[in-house]
């Protein structure tokens, strides 16, 4: 842990300004980065002898919408040639825009993709920032935390009509809460939950496991 904190504030020292906190936990090294800084800080770790962090494995988003700036843009690289991981952490504002890596490490273009379709985050001069995963005039951003459980639109195929439409969500049944436990009437010894019999109305400790 020791040295993943010396590499953690060389980077800082090496970058004034950009790094804005430095954090080990669990043996792994997480560095929060200004977000206009990225760039630069991506050179850096991809470059630098002492970092050589060439591999981007993921580039992905997070959501935290009581504050002021509710994402979170998260990158794990790693070196092969140190053996080591890193985790860069940019926090970002909605309706804001994170500059690209795509320039310094080309596999970014799918996963910011991602995150754009998946939370709405805009990563400026991306080449080709379209939606990757949802249905083409999705709305919304699906791992949103105020995204609706049912979505807002269901689509199926028309028979009549020879082609897919967009309908609004029609749920079979509403979502139902299930109480796993109520006790098993009957039963010849007490189960986990048959206590519960005992807290209604009238009823006494010999009443536990009797059939009614």
């Amino acid at each position: 842990m020791a040295d993943l904190s010396a590499l953690g504030h060389a980077i800082s020292s090496a970058l004034p300004g950009a790094v804005t906190a430095i954090s080990v936990l669990r043996d792994e090294l997480t560095l929060d980065v200004a977000p206009g800084e990225i760039v630069k800080v991506m050179a850096h770790l991809r470059n630098d002898a002492d970092c050589e962090f060439r591999v981007l494995v993921d580039l992905c988003g997070t959501d935290w919408p009581q504050r002021e700036k509710r994402f979170d843009v998260v990158y794990h690289l790693l070196s092969l040639t140190k053996n080591q991981r890193i985790r860069i952490k940019a926090q970002v504002g909605e309706g804001e825009a994170i500059p690209s890596i795509v320039a310094e490490y080309p596999a970014a273009g799918w996963f910011e993709r991602e995150a754009f379709d998946m939370y709405g985050i805009a990563f400026a001069n991306n080449p080709d920032l379209r939606r990757i995963l949802t249905d083409y005039g999705f709305s919304g951003y699906p791992l949103r935390k105020d995204f609706p459980l049912t979505g807002y639109v269901e689509l199926r195929y028309d028979e009549e009509l020879k082609r897919v439409v967009y309908q609004p969500v029609q749920l079979v049944q509403e979502f139902r809460d299930f109480d796993f436990m109520s006790p098993w009437e009957g039963a010849p010894h007490i189960l986990p939950g048959d206590e519960k019999a005992a807290m209604a109305p009238g009823a006494t400790s010999g009443d536990l496991g009797k059939k009614t």
